[in-house]
C-alpha cells in the first residue's frame, strides 16, 4: 500500500442488497464512482517505513483482516449492481492484497462473472509490492486479464530506503523477481512509484530506469506526505510506533510533516525534470499520470480525483465490508455504511458524502481560486491542504510551490497538445 492510494489505470444467480436498482436510486440515473477493495485489509508483508495505512488495523479488534467468503459476495452483488452496463472495474488494494491467496482471487473472478448483467463486462486491477507472485500467480493473471499496479520506487539504492520486510530488510530483489513473473507472463502492468526524501532529488534517473530497465510505459508518480501533529511527531518518526513497537492509528491531523515526506520545492523539479525527458522523446510511447492528467484538465475532462474541482466518487471498501469516505479518510467520522446493507450509490448522494466531495471546491483559498494554474492543479489532495496562504488563510496544498512549479512549466506544451487533441473529440 502506498500513501496516495493509486489504482492501476488503463484507461445469472444475482445475491439482493436491499434498495438497489441498476438504474439507481429511485429510477435516477447511477453517479460515476471507483472503490479500492481492501480484501486484507492493513495486512501487509511489508513494513515501508512510511506507510500510514498499516495502521488502519487498529480500527479492527479482531484478528485476519480477511474479507470472508459472505463478505466477498456481498461486496460484488453491491458493487456490480450499482454501476451501469458496460465495463466495470474491480480493483484490489491493501495492504498487501496477495496475502489473500489465490484460491480468493479465483473466487471472486467467477463470482463477478456470475454477478454481472449480461451487458456488463468486468475487468480486475491489482496493486501489489510484488513480492509473493509466483508463476501460478503469473499464469491466473494473465489468463484473467489482470492490470497490475506494481509498487516500485526506483533503483534498489533509492527503492530499499523506505521499502523494508517486517526484519527493516531490502525488498528491491523481491519485488523484481515478481516483475519478471509479470513480464514471463506477459501480464499487463503500470509502476506506482512513491516519491519521498530519498528518491526526490533523482526524476530523471528513476523515470529512465522505469522506462529502460523495466520496460514500463504506464507511471505513477505519487508524493509522500506524513501529516503529523507537532506532538506525534517523534513517534512519526520511528514509522508510527511508539518505544514499545506500538502503532498509533494515523489520522489527516497537524501540520508537520515527517522527515521522509517530500519537500515541496524538490516535488515541482521531479516533475519537471521527468516532463522535459517525457516531451522530448517519449509522447505516445509512455504514460506518466500527472502529464496524462493534465492533457484531460485542459481539454475540461477530469480523470482524478486529486486534480479534480471536487472529489468524493472514490470509495474505500474495507475487508469487513465497511465503505469510507475515500481511501485516505478510513478513520473514525468517514464511515458511509457497510455493503451487506446499503447501496453504494445511496451512500455516494448521502449528504455526508455530497458535503466531503464539494469541500475540496468551496474550501479553497482565495490564493488557490485566483491561481493561474487552478484549471490544473484545483488545489491537490485534500488531505495535503494544511498550509496557510501569504496572507494567513488556511487551506494551502502543502506542496503547492511544487505544483505550482511544474505545471506552470509544462502548461506550454500541454496546451499545444490539446490544440492538436481538441478536433478528434468534438
Amino acid at each position: 500500500m502506498t500513501s496516495s492510494s493509486p489504482e492501476p489505470v488503463r484507461r445469472p444467480a444475482v445475491v439482493a442488497v436491499p434498495g438497489i436498482d441498476p438504474a439507481g436510486p429511485g429510477g435516477r440515473r447511477n453517479l460515476p464512482f471507483t472503490v479500492l477493495a481492501k480484501p486484507t485489509g492493513a495486512a501487509c508483508n511489508l513494513d515501508c517505513t512510511y506507510c500510514f495505512f498499516l495502521s488502519k488495523e487498529l480500527l479492527y479488534d479482531h484478528d485476519g483482516q480477511r474479507m470472508s467468503e459472505q463478505g466477498l459476495e456481498s461486496y460484488l452483488s453491491n458493487l456490480l449492481r450499482s454501476q451501469p452496463d458496460g465495463e466495470v472495474e474491480i480493483a484490489w488494494q491493501g495492504g498487501e492484497p496477495t496475502m489473500r491467496g489465490l484460491p480468493f482471487f479465483r473466487r471472486a473472478v467467477a463470482l463477478a462473472e456470475q454477478l454481472r448483467r449480461p451487458k456488463q463486462t468486468v475487468r480486475h486491477t491489482l496493486q501489489t509490492n510484488g513480492t509473493l507472485l509466483d508463476d501460478a500467480w503469473g499464469e491466473f493473471l494473465a489468463e484473467r486479464g489482470f492490470l497490475i499496479g506494481l509498487s516500485v520506487d526506483g533503483p534498489a539504492h533509492l527503492h530499499d530506503t523506505f521499502r523494508v520486510n517486517k526484519a527493516g530488510r531490502a525488498t528491491h530483489a523481491q519485488v523484481m523477481r515478481g516483475h519478471e513473473v509479470l513480464k514471463r507472463h506477459g501480464v499487463e502492468f503500470n509502476i506506482l512509484c512513491t516519491v519521498h526524501a530519498a528518491n526526490q532529488d533523482h526524476g530523471l534517473e528513476v523515470y529512465r530506469y522505469f522506462r529502460d530497465e523495466l520496460g514500463a510505459r504506464h507511471m505513477q508518480f505519487i508524493p509522500i506526505v506524513e501529516r503529523v501533529t507537532r506532538e506525534q511527531l517523534p513517534i512519526a518518526e520511528q514509522g508510527w510506533k511508539d518505544g514499545s513497537g506500538t502503532r498509533i492509528l494515523y489520522r489527516q491531523q497537524g501540520d508537520a510533516v515527517t522527515s521522509r515526506s517530500v519537500d515541496p520545492a524538490a516535488w515541482g523539479e521531479f516533475l519537471m525534470s521527468i516532463f522535459d525527458e517525457w516531451a522530448a522523446r517519449d509522447v505516445g510511447s509512455v504514460f506518466v499520470q500527472h502529464f496524462d492528467v493534465m492533457l484531460g484538465n485542459a481539454l475540461g475532462q477530469y480523470s482524478m480525483c486529486v486534480h479534480s474541482p471536487e472529489c468524493g466518487a472514490a470509495l474505500a471498501v474495507e475487508h469487513t465490508g465497511d465503505v469510507y469516505s475515500c481511501d485516505h479518510y478510513v478513520e473514525p467520522g468517514y464511515l458511509l455504511g457497510n455493503v451487506a446493507d446499503k447501496p453504494l450509490q445511496t451512500m455516494l448522494r448521502s449528504p455526508e458524502q455530497k458535503r466531503f466531495g464539494a469541500s475540496k471546491r468551496t474550501s479553497l483559498p482565495r490564493q488557490c481560486v485566483e491561481c493561474p494554474v487552478r484549471w490544473a492543479c484545483h488545489g491537490g489532495c485534500p488531505k495535503d491542504r494544511f498550509d496557510r496562504t501569504a496572507d494567513g488563510e488556511p487551506g494551502l496544498n502543502h506542496l503547492c510551490a511544487g505544483y505550482y512549479r511544474a505545471f506552470s512549466h509544462a502548461e506550454p506544451t500541454i496546451r499545444r497538445m490539446a490544440e492538436i487533441v481538441a478536433p478528434a473529440l468534438r
